[in-house]
This record gives C-alpha cells, sequence and structure tokens, in this order.
C-alpha cells in the first residue's frame, strides 16, 4: 500500500496515563519522560494483498490514535483506533491484521497544499468518535535525525495488537525513510481521544506532514 498526505498531530501525556491502557506485555515508548498519543488522518492508496497486480488495489481514506510503545525492548505502535471508510476494507483489516478498525464516513479533498480532512464513525455499537479539520505543510523538508523527537513519532517498523484470545500480536512493515515538513493545523472537532477513554489534551499539538511513503507489510503473528 501507499500512505499519502499524513499528519501526524502529537500530544505528550503522562506515562501513567497510557500504561493504564495496553495490554500485558506492553509498556510506553517514552521520548524526555514523557508518552505520546498521535492522530494521524492520511489517505491509503493501492492497498492490495502482496503478489497481486496494482489494478487489484483500492483506496482507503484513515484516520487513527496511537500511541508508542515497547515489548522486551523492541519499539513500536499501538492503535487505540482506526476509522476508515469502506466496509470491505475494515473487515478485511479487522479479520487479517486483528486491528481496531471502524467503519466511518471520510472525506479528504487536497487542494493547493492544503488538506481538508473529516470523519465520522458509523459502526454498529462502537463509541461515537468525529474529526474535522484542515492541515497543511509548512517550511522546508526534512528527514529527521535517529535521535530527534520527529523520528522517535515516524519511524517506526512495528505494530503491536491483540488476538481474540487477548494474546499478543504483531507484524513489522517496511518503507523508506520519511520525509517530513513542519505543519499547521486547524481542528473543528476531534473526539477521539474521548471516544476511547482519554481526556482531550489541553495543549497544541507538535505536528509534521508527510507527503507519503509506500508500505509491506508482514502478516500478522502471535508474539
Amino acid at each position: 500500500m501507499g500512505w499519502r498526505h499524513l499528519l501526524f498531530a502529537n500530544w505528550p501525556v503522562e506515562p501513567a496515563i497510557v500504561d493504564d491502557r495496553l495490554p500485558d506485555g506492553l509498556t510506553a515508548d517514552l521520548y524526555d519522560g514523557r508518552a505520546w498519543l498521535s492522530v494521524v488522518p492520511y489517505l491509503n492508496v493501492d492497498v492490495r494483498p502482496r503478489g497481486l497486480p496494482a489494478v487489484t488495489g483500492f483506496e482507503l481514506p484513515e484516520l487513527n490514535l496511537r500511541t508508542y510503545v515497547r515489548c522486551d525492548g523492541e519499539p513500536g505502535i499501538y492503535f487505540f483506533s482506526l476509522d476508515a471508510e469502506g466496509v470491505l476494507g475494515v473487515v478485511g483489516a479487522r479479520l487479517s491484521h486483528r486491528l481496531p478498525y471502524y467503519n466511518a464516513s471520510v472525506e479528504m479533498d487536497v487542494a493547493d497544499g492544503q488538506v481538508a480532512f473529516s470523519s465520522e464513525r458509523r459502526h454498529p455499537t462502537a463509541p461515537a468518535a468525529r474529526f474535522a479539520g484542515t492541515y497543511e505543510p509548512v517550511g522546508e523538508s526534512f528527514t529527521p535525525d535517529p535521535d530527534s523527537l520527529a523520528a522517535f513519532l515516524t519511524e517506526r517498523y512495528r505494530y503491536y495488537t491483540t488476538g481474540r484470545r487477548g494474546e499478543l500480536r504483531y507484524a513489522d512493515i517496511s518503507h523508506e525513510r520519511w520525509s517530513l515538513q513542519p505543519a499547521t493545523v486547524a481542528l473543528e472537532t476531534n473526539t477521539l481521544f474521548e471516544a476511547n477513554g482519554f481526556e482531550p489534551p489541553e495543549t497544541s499539538p507538535v505536528c509534521y506532514y508527510g507527503r507519503g511513503v509506500d508500505i509491506v507489510s508482514s502478516r500478522n503473528r502471535r508474539w
């Protein structure tokens, strides 16, 4: 698949706030003593099983709330929720990757370098969640230094999740290093925190924009 026009909107939080919500085996990964929660809207393109021709790929606009974790010292991402438009894509991701995807009505428009993104969850029995805002890159592109906050928040090559019986699972992903830009965001609505049991943030986020990378994911495996 490909990831395009991403906003990484990142808020620092106390580590205990994240640790209390993680499954056994995972602990919050910290930068300067703080855990982080990130809202990431973007567009998936050319989504398809490995080995199939590009003509079989489809687009999947997506919005997720994630944090940064370690498992036996190995860094990765843990997703609290992923909202996407398209029942087939959502069902497929739930079954094949054991990820907490929710069906949503999503609109994304890119014009003159600015991205307008809105999402409203439509998934039966799931907590309501809405997001609406615009974002755009500002400033020059850069490749984040390995020890920087930008690299901590973006250069992640594994995600963790849980299976039907609560067992810890993971998948590895591969892609080129990110080229990022500082970003500005105007948030109209964001209830992802409340939908996932967190207090809404009171501070402004640290924001980066990524034009995109191409992704290959391994199969989802038991840890």
